[in-house]
């Protein structure tokens, strides 16, 4: 049975979160118990993670990683429900049609910052993963020029390790080695 969120009364939980119908138009998550509605993401966000997944699946499948990367899946933290951009999950966390994944699972969440959540995708969501223990953060800024900051977790918070900017191949090593280019990733 789903909830309707204009009907809805007090805190809301995971499973609450779960049961809204799909909606094309709005994200949903789940931060302690309070709802966030984010906008769909537009043509150039949604250009950049196609594009992005693959290369990162690419990646993955030349090195013989177990793992699969999916583009905006619900992850459940220890406190809440999120919708990153992308993860890269180990693989048979996915053998089951779910419509969520619990963080352990998670090797990377790529975070691609929005005009409407800069906030949300720059402070918030990375103490969020931290705090669930993944491994590995991205995060690809638009502005002034494509750039990806690379961070690893290191003693319970991520510290940037590099920044591939657009124009130069940068190598990463992990979680897998991959090489990449931001400069077109958004272009059209």
């Amino acid at each position: 049975m789903s909830v309707a969120t204009a009907d809805h009364v007090g805190p809301w939980t995971v499973e609450q979160v779960l049961a809204l119908p799909e909606d094309r138009t709005t994200r949903y998550e789940l931060l302690g118990e309070s709802l966030v509605m984010s906008p769909a993401p537009g043509f150039r966000h949604q250009r950049a993670s196609r594009r992005l997944a693959n290369i990162l699946d690419a990646a993955a499948r030349a090195a013989g990683e177990p793992v699969e990367v999916l583009e905006a899946i619900n992850v459940t933290l220890p406190s809440g429900l999120v919708v990153p951009d992308l993860v890269v999950v180990d693989a048979a966390a996915t053998a089951d049609d779910g419509v969520h994944l619990d963080a352990d699972a998670v090797l990377l969440v790529v975070e691609l910052v929005s005009t409407g959540n800069k906030t949300m995708d720059r402070k918030v969501k990375p103490l969020l993963y931290a705090e669930a223990a993944i491994p590995h953060f991205w995060r690809l800024e638009f502005e002034p020029a494509p750039r990806l900051i690379i961070s690893e977790l290191d003693n319970g918070r991520y510290v940037e390790k590099t920044t591939a900017l657009a124009g130069t191949t940068t190598r990463v090593s992990a979680p897998f080695p991959v090489d990449i280019d931001p400069a077109g990733l958004a272009r059209q």
